[in-house]
């Protein structure tokens, strides 16, 4: 049990922007929510899972949408209370605790802001260890778990609540909803007791954020390694390629940021041209048509000066950028998880192989 405050909020913003692997929000607009929900109520209490009741009721709260929505349509303070109230009715029990779904710049923070302004502990886990588009693509759904009875509501005050027959019939019918709320809602779903939480969850996440933030932040202080040597022994990633982005291809399509963006070799690349793909959240990348790493593995691209992550929906012409790949949650490269999140679902023509095979002889 800890506290985190604006300090920790920082760091854990940067920290889950590069876990979001390119989705998951604008880390700026969720920093922004937590550090005014924390400004205002006070710091808010993080637990370990095992520090959580086998019984208690623990309720992931996120956003839902396509994540260029926010920086138009904002997200209040009501919404919290009224997720709150709708599934604690529904189960005739409070809730306990609060979680993030996923890692990424908006999902990690808005928990933090629900927990703060409700008065309510965070637990320091996840379902997926990084950011995926779709809600039914949690480790809960490998475990059983429902993701309903979903609440929803969205800025205006409108609300309702799902029963759905399979978390995939949720992700249908709450992506409808949400495109009619106008691109963006704020949800709680998958809630759970304390035991299966311990089970299935992806432990440790907002931990893992903050010490990934803080390096990022510190990565020129290195005194062993360059910067970027020093980036890839934190983050245990591989560099896939450095290159100027020439052009970026995006529609925003059934609630989701789709897109391509190309890259012209720099430094030891030059001559060479990559590819990354992604819905929300980058998908695969390629160099020279050479496919080298896809979903559920992490694709990261990140500033070469900083290192710091750039996400989908700041992608522009010029920038240069650094692509990096890291390992997933081992659960993901299960046949159950490859199943809910592997390549051939988002309609990539190839079988999923493992990062570290892709890369033999790269840079970890």
């Amino acid at each position: 049990m800890r506290k985190i405050g604006i300090a920790e909020i920082e760091d854990i913003a940067l920290g889950a922007a590069l876990l979001g692997a390119g989705g998951g929000g604008d880390p700026y607009v969720g920093k922004l929510v937590a550090i005014g929900a924390v400004k205002e109520c006070g710091p808010v209490t993080l637990l370990d899972p095992e520090e959580v009741p086998d019984d208690a009721l623990v309720v992931p709260i996120a956003m839902m949408g396509a994540p260029t929505v926010l920086s138009e349509k904002a997200i209040g303070g009501a919404e919290y209370q009224t997720l709150y109230d709708t599934v604690s009715t529904f189960y005739g029990k409070p809730i306990y605790a609060f979680m993030p779904i996923e890692a990424g710049g908006v999902n990690s923070m808005l928990p933090i802001a629900a927990a703060a302004r409700l008065g309510l502990p965070l637990v320091d886990c996840d379902g997926m260890g990084r950011a995926f588009p779709e809600l039914q693509m949690v480790t809960f759904t490998i475990g059983g778990g429902s993701a309903t009875p979903m609440a929803l509501v969205d800025e205006k005050g409108n609300s309702c609540i799902f029963r759905t027959i399979t978390n995939k019939w949720t992700e249908e019918l709450a992506r409808a909803v949400t495109m009619a709320c106008g691109g963006s809602v704020s949800v709680s779903l998958f809630s759970m007791d304390g035991a299966f939480m311990k089970q299935y969850a992806v432990k440790g996440i907002v931990t893992r954020s903050q010490i990934l933030g803080s390096a990022i932040r510190r990565v020129k202080e290195a005194s062993q390694r360059t910067p970027e040597e020093e980036f890839l022994h934190i983050t245990e990633g591989f560099r896939l390629f450095k290159g100027k982005i020439c052009d970026v291809l995006r529609e925003v399509r059934a609630g989701f940021n789709f897109g391509k963006v190309l890259l012209d070799g720099i430094g030891d690349y030059k001559g060479k041209s990559a590819y990354v793909e992604f819905q929300n959240e980058n998908l695969t990348a390629a160099v020279e048509e050479e496919i080298l790493a896809t979903t559920p593995d992490l694709i990261c691209l990140v500033d070469t000066e900083t290192f710091q992550p750039v996400p989908t929906d700041a992608l522009k012409y010029g920038k240069r950028v650094m692509v990096a790949g890291l390992p997933c949650y081992p659960l993901w490269r299960t046949p159950e998880g490859l199943k809910l999140v592997g390549p051939r679902y988002f309609g990539i023509d190839t079988d999923y192989i493992p990062l570290e095979e892709r890369c033999k002889g790269g840079n970890a």
